[in-house]
């Protein structure tokens, strides 16, 4: 679709979203701040703010009174000033950030995570995501969200998720200290343990991986005379800010033999942004969605964060994420894109070619993605 092309969506639907987004919003705001179910954060941080969240925030546009969110607020402790009382007594999770950006930034979980990956796993096709089928997870491990929630999705789909060991922090002190020797070493640690896991009889269908993890795989396997869909692999979902449409191409055109698989978007803070369909017929052109309601994705003004881009054009990630277990309001993220168009799956906007924000590409290191 050309920019100047009307989008493939009824405006109905696209209006039926965002009333559902509004009320939406006035849900969490209500949660959030009402003083038996809010956060000691936002609870106190609402002293201090010249409106009433419970009374002036009525639609999605009304976040804006809060302003940007702070990244700092989420480095460090104490955790629990971001427990809601609502949810007081509840077992909690603590997730962290890849650090990639300095301390990182920790966010707490009760059952988000699930619910995240539960929804996506309605955007799988079952014809190569068969349920009851066994995952390999190639991705980070440690204290991050990603390895519990693949795991979960395997398990709601009724099969048994296998994980590697990964420490990406590792990877980034190798490529900052340029012992190109050492990560190498490292990363076919990695991929050894993947091989491992595929050879062991453990009849895998599905798979998580990072694009460089994938390509690594798939190079392996192929100097052993074999494929990722030979070794058994039917669906793939990958993600990462390296993942281009010449990546998206050269992955399906050389790596996967007939595998299936699918972008994804995410984050700590955000859960998991959906691909429209890719491939041939749209030039592997990649575009994500955010899983409205609970979360969503604005490319905004690289100078004003208030302002929307139009439409093709390219700006900053701003986040928003509007749970009961968590709320943060224009979160401006570390990386840019293009605004693209709601879809007939997806009736609000998306974004495309995302890649490192520049204002920090610089100082940022990928690493595993």
């Amino acid at each position: 679709m050309s920019h100047t092309e009307t989008p493939a969506v009824s405006a109905a639907a696209i209006s039926s979203a965002r009333e559902r987004l509004d009320a939406h919003v006035r849900e969490i705001v209500k949660w959030h701040f009402d003083p038996a179910t809010g956060c000691p954060f936002w609870l106190e941080r609402a002293r201090s703010f010249d409106f009433d969240p419970l009374r002036d925030v009525q639609t999605f546009d009304d976040l804006n009174k809060f302003g940007s969110f702070e990244d700092e607020w989420l480095r460090g402790g104490p955790v629990q000033r971001w427990i809601p009382q609502g949810f007081a007594g509840k077992p909690v999770f603590v997730f962290e950030t890849g650090g990639t950006t300095g301390i990182p930034k920790t966010r707490v979980a009760i059952n988000d995570f699930r619910t995240d990956y539960e929804y996506f796993s309605e955007t799988l096709p079952d014809k190569y995501f068969p349920r009851g089928s066994n995952w390999l997870m190639l991705g980070p491990s440690g204290p991050r969200r990603l390895r519990l929630s693949v795991e979960h999705l395997a398990q709601y789909r009724g099969g048994i998720s296998f994980c590697v060991d990964l420490d990406p922090r590792w990877v980034i002190k190798l490529i900052k200290k340029g012992w190109s020797e050492h990560l190498e070493a490292y990363k076919a640690h990695v991929i050894d343990q993947a091989v491992t896991i595929l050879q062991a009889g453990h009849d895998i269908r599905c798979m998580f991986a990072t694009p460089k993890l994938l390509e690594a795989l798939a190079l392996r396997l192929d100097s052993m005379g074999t494929t990722i869909h030979k070794a058994g692999i039917t669906g793939i979902f990958s993600g990462g800010t390296e993942f281009t449409p010449q990546w998206n191409r050269f992955a399906h055109e050389e790596l996967l033999d007939g595998a299936y698989m699918t972008p994804t978007y995410g984050n700590t803070l955000m859960g998991l942004a959906a691909s429209a369909p890719t491939g041939p017929q749209n030039n592997y052109k990649i575009t994500y969605h955010a899983p409205q309601p609970r979360a969503v994705i604005e490319v905004v003004d690289f100078d004003d964060p208030t302002r929307l881009v139009e439409y093709g054009q390219s700006g900053r990630v701003k986040l928003t994420t509007l749970t009961k277990e968590f709320f943060v309001p224009g979160f401006l993220e570390r990386d840019e894109g293009e605004r693209e168009p709601p879809c007939d799956q997806y009736p609000w906007d998306g974004i495309s070619g995302v890649k490192p924000f520049r204002g920090v590409a610089q100082s940022t290191t990928v690493g595993v993605y």
